[in-house]
């Protein structure tokens, strides 16, 4: 007996009947602790906040921005945010902080799974993860009010 074709309509079946994300395979979703009150931001206010421009979440709880490793997605749509190449972010957060006007440099974090941990460590933490990664006890937030996958969705 040939399975051949058997196979392929079971490959067809679980393509078809996989459960997707709604996002799109370039969105990024923004993500802080699940204890952080907000649940949406402006682009304007995030591109402050990826610069260090604003550096507290309202309640004076200090943001820590952390991101992910050289190379990632996430990273290239941060610095693409932030209109720097990789070597002007650094040279960017070298200068803040020897100039004092930041205590340290964004942490730079290789895995969802550290990410995960450094999100539950930090409550002031931002982040960026691609939308399909999102993990429990990581809060996506709105900008401009649109969420992963919503049309008109600009972060990706």
């Amino acid at each position: 007996m040939n399975r051949k074709p058997l196979a392929v309509l079971i490959a067809i079946a679980v393509l078809v009947l996989a459960p997707r994300s709604h996002a799109q395979a370039s969105d990024v979703a923004v993500v802080v602790s699940a204890a952080n009150p907000i649940t949406t931001l402006s682009l304007g206010d995030l591109r402050k906040m990826l610069s260090g421009e604003k550096r507290s979440w309202p309640g004076h709880i200090q943001i820590k921005l952390i991101c992910r490793a050289p190379g990632t997605h996430e990273r290239v749509v941060w610095l693409k945010l932030m209109n720097m190449s990789e070597s002007e972010y650094k040279q960017y957060w070298t200068a803040q902080v020897f100039r004092g006007e930041a205590d340290s440099a964004p942490v730079d974090i290789p895995s969802i799974g550290m990410l995960m941990e450094a999100i539950k460590i930090f409550p002031g933490a931002l982040s960026f993860v691609d939308a399909r990664e999102v993990k429990p006890g990581m809060k996506v937030v709105k900008i401009d009010g649109l969420q992963p996958g919503d049309p008109g969705y600009l972060i990706h």
